[in-house]
């Protein structure tokens, strides 16, 4: 019976795994449970192998597109053409009774199988056969292809077989379809006749010219003359030509270069606007300072200006609003404030005010001397009315490492500080205690810093800060415009919406 089968052209499909073989049928074993192709074609395309073998339990579908007549005894070429072939029969494979293999199901009759004419009324019947006129080797090749290559058409193989129209096709049928119709679905995807493709190509140029592009373009101009909108343009307007030294866009073009010092600035800094801020020298830096003080900017007034910009980077350093709202009032941050007996202490103390109404935990240090300044006097009055604490020891700072220090130990004068026994010890306990750190104001020297600052922040115009300094940032403490002026500055603000802004190195 086995051999009833050889020269068959037949389809076999492996899964996803093997994919979809088709040839012709050159070996059938009943006892090993394998079936040989020759010339086989993997999902479409021509095997290197002239014969590839199937075992039983690798086959999941077989399909029968061609069976031979009596005598035939052609071999499957590249260029010979099937007389008679008939795609798309499905020849289920199932399991075996032993569980180890799987066999054919034979259509109608345990004989040699027969060519049967078409019929579309069986119904009890899980296979109808119909034979193929003339189908050339071509056409079969085109239809493998199809076949194979789209996992669509493997999927609904059946269903696409039975829902065309062409005269050599088969129509298979199978058992569980209500009254043995194809879906609707299939039929609208696979139903049309092959040859009701229309073989001429479109004519763009004759429907392109049925369009009437002056008329739609004098319609447009009409309905926005009359409706008083603005014109989009004619296909008789000429463009504007711009000569290759012409600005397209008619604005003046951006002054990156807005403050210019009477000195030549020994160091310029860049903001993120690429605005050029040219540092200055101390003693030019002073007589601005003087200057605003004359004229009514106090130095209460200057050191509340620098204490609000100060806790405002200090807050957001911090976190800002991730880290200080109600909801986390157990992460309540710590800053420790470092400052000496001078107007750069001063100025730390204002800001460690600010911090503490902002629900920061603030500790103080400042040294005992019998005499201060009236300025630092007025700060700690003030200060005492938070929640800060305030120490004057070494001692009373804490082990652990904090969130934040804000050093104003130096200042641009009185450097015999930096020899007393407290300004040494209070450094060394800020380099071992590994928290960040601000520094307010710093001296120019690199030798006066005893603390690396993460960031520094200058006030109204930067020194030329070293290495050392950090990153560096510039607030505006509120000194008019024509004070700059009156000391030879031209100036014009690049702080912009901000009153704390970064600078950066040229």
């Amino acid at each position: 019976m086995a051999t009833d089968w050889l020269g068959s052209i037949v389809s076999i499909n492996c899964g996803e795994s093997l994919g979809v073989y088709q040839g012709r049928v050159s070996a059938v074993d009943q006892v090993s449970q394998t079936i040989s192709l020759t010339r086989p074609f993997h999902n479409g395309v021509k095997c290197l192998v002239p014969e590839v073998t199937f075992r039983a339990g690798d086959i999941t579908e077989l399909k029968i597109l061609e069976i031979p007549g009596p005598g035939d005894s052609r071999q499957c070429g590249d260029s010979q053409q099937m007389e008679t072939s008939i795609p798309g029969v499905g020849c289920q494979v199932g399991p075996s009774q032993n569980g180890t293999g799987k066999a054919l199901k034979k259509p109608m009759s345990s004989s040699a199988p027969q060519n049967i004419p078409r019929r579309t009324d069986m119904k009890s019947q899980d296979i109808v056969i119909s034979p193929q006129q003339q189908c050339s080797k071509s056409y079969m090749d085109r239809h493998m292809e199809t076949l194979t290559q789209s996992k669509g058409f493997r999927r609904r193989h059946n269903s696409w077989s039975s829902s065309s129209r062409h005269p050599n096709q088969v129509t298979p049928k199978k058992s569980g379809l209500k009254n043995g119709q194809m879906k609707s679905k299939d039929d609208e995807c696979f139903g049309d006749d092959i040859d009701e493709i229309p073989d001429t190509d479109f004519d763009f140029e004759g429907n392109l010219a049925l369009f009437d592009k002056a008329a739609v373009f004098e319609e447009i101009e009409t309905y926005e003359r009359r409706s008083g909108t603005r014109s989009r343009g004619t296909p008789n307007e000429k463009p504007a030509r711009y000569r290759h030294d012409e600005n397209i866009l008619e604005s003046e073009p951006i002054v990156y270069r807005r403050i210019v010092v009477p000195q030549n600035p020994h160091k310029e800094f860049c903001t993120d606007s690429g605005l050029v801020v040219p540092s200055v020298s101390y003693e030019l830096h002073k007589k601005l300072l003087s200057v605003a003080e004359k004229h009514g900017l106090t130095l209460e007034r200057r050191l509340e200006m620098t204490g609000v910009c100060a806790s405002q980077m200090a807050l957001s350093l911090l976190g800002g609003p991730n880290r200080l709202n109600p909801k986390n009032v157990h992460q309540r941050p710590t800053v420790a404030l470092l400052c000496g007996p001078h107007v750069k202490g001063a100025q730390g103390i204002s800001c460690g005010r600010h911090l503490s109404n902002h629900d920061v935990h603030v500790i103080l240090f400042l040294p005992n001397f019998v005499k201060m300044l009236e300025s630092i006097t007025n700060e700690l009055n003030l200060f005492s009315k938070t929640q800060g604490q305030q120490v004057s020891s070494v001692k009373d700072l804490p082990d652990t490492p904090v969130d934040l220090v804000i050093n104003c130990l130096d200042c641009h004068e009185n450097a015999f500080l930096r020899d007393q026994p407290w300004y040494k010890a209070v450094v060394d306990w800020a380099n071992q205690n590994r928290a960040p750190v601000l520094s307010i104001d710093p001296p120019i020297s690199e030798m006066e810093l005893g603390i690396d600052a993460k960031w520094s922040l200058a006030l109204g115009l930067p020194l030329p800060l070293g290495e050392r300094a950090g990153r560096v940032y510039l607030c505006d403490i509120g000194i008019p415009q024509k004070v700059f002026q009156e000391v030879g500055i031209n100036y014009h603000s690049p702080f912009g919406c901000k009153f704390v802004i970064p600078l950066h190195s040229t």
